[in-house]
């Protein structure tokens, strides 16, 4: 569970940056805002270690830049909030199973 409480928050960090990024569309030298947290998510689960819950790191963007400096592709922004948010549907549903089980556990004792 704490993996998937890992996983939700590096997705929430990550709606944020999004949301950051479109909204700066047409801000002058703006450059748009990257979340990775699935490396250090998927390292750690793979050793067998408990994921440390944060938002992942948040770098600035290195793509071309347009010639106001601006470098967010609305298009790309709105393919990552859309999977972004399906990834966190899925991940809800999973941490729901989970407790789904909880439950059904408790109350057949």
């Amino acid at each position: 569970m704490t993996a998937l409480h890992s996983a939700l928050t590096g997705l929430a960090e990550r709606q944020r940056v999004t949301a950051d990024n479109i909204a700066n569309v047409n801000t002058p030298g703006f450059l748009a805002g990257r979340t990775n947290f699935e490396n250090a998510l998927k390292s750690a689960v793979g050793n067998g270690a408990t994921p440390a819950v944060s938002g992942g790191t948040v770098s600035r963007s290195l793509e071309p830049t347009n010639t106001n400096g601006n470098n967010v592709n609305l298009d790309s922004e709105t393919v990552i909030a859309t999977e972004t948010g399906l990834r966190y549907q899925l991940a809800l549903n999973a941490l729901d199973g989970k407790y789904s089980l909880l439950r059904s556990a408790l109350r057949t004792s």
